[in-house]
């Protein structure tokens, strides 16, 4: 009697990949058609200066770096703010990223602080990134606080069915995997709305697909969404 002896798995390698951040790159829907329009029209922002806050993997970056190829911005985490030459970041637009997270440190909110008054002072737009808005930022220097409060804000929401499946898709292609016809609807109709599930799902399709030597197919993101419990 004959016995089936399954293929080898191949070792996953945890290869870096580049995702595509240009603005053809960006789907629109309802979710974030708003933050697109702001984002193409930052020269019209009331006081030169916008909030652009969401969950974790809901374009906000990818935002960022359309922006910063709109108007030659210079993009920086709030966190290393306090090593920064402010004056010289100051000198042209910035993006600020994470803001919300340099809350109750002391150096650094006094270098957003500064950078925010210099910037504006010399004529140049603000582009800010966080998860919350900023009335929900626990931000200790009081000045820092009512000028981020006093900043317009606009929110990402969660995706809905149809910016699911093309955040699927793009991340899909950010790793080179093509899925076959149904499994992005397969996985739409089952894995929690979340931008961040949908970096942890194909993530996980990539390490099975390479595992198994199979292409990723209905059956693979099931196994992928049984694995992950979801």
């Amino acid at each position: 009697m004959s016995r089936r002896i399954a293929p080898p798995r191949q070792l996953s390698l945890d290869l870096v990949t580049m995702p595509a951040q240009g603005r053809d790159d960006f789907y629109v829907s309802s979710a974030n058609a708003t933050a697109v329009a702001l984002i193409e029209g930052w020269q019209d922002w009331p006081a030169r200066k916008l909030v652009l806050n969401g969950p974790p993997g809901s374009g906000k970056t990818h935002l960022v770096h359309v922006w910063r190829d709109l108007c030659d911005a210079v993009i920086v985490p709030a966190a290393d703010l306090p090593g920064a030459d402010i004056p010289a970041l100051a000198a042209g637009h910035v993006a600020i990223e994470d803001a919300d997270t340099i809350a109750g440190a002391p150096e650094a909110e006094e270098a957003l602080f500064h950078l925010h008054n210099l910037a504006l002072a010399e004529g140049n737009s603000l582009l800010i990134t966080a998860r919350a808005a900023p009335n929900h930022w626990p931000l200790a220097l009081p000045d820092l606080a009512s000028r981020m409060q006093a900043t317009p804000t606009c929110t990402l929401k969660e995706p809905d069915d149809e910016l699911l499946a093309a955040v699927l898709m793009k991340q899909m292609g950010d790793r080179q995997i093509l899925p076959t016809p149904g499994t992005i609807p397969y996985l739409v109709r089952r894995m929690p709305r979340a931008f961040g599930e949908a970096s942890r799902v194909v993530a996980a399709l990539d390490k099975l697909a390479l595992e198994r030597r199979r292409p990723v197919t209905r059956a693979l993101a099931a196994e992928a969404l049984d694995e992950l419990g979801l």
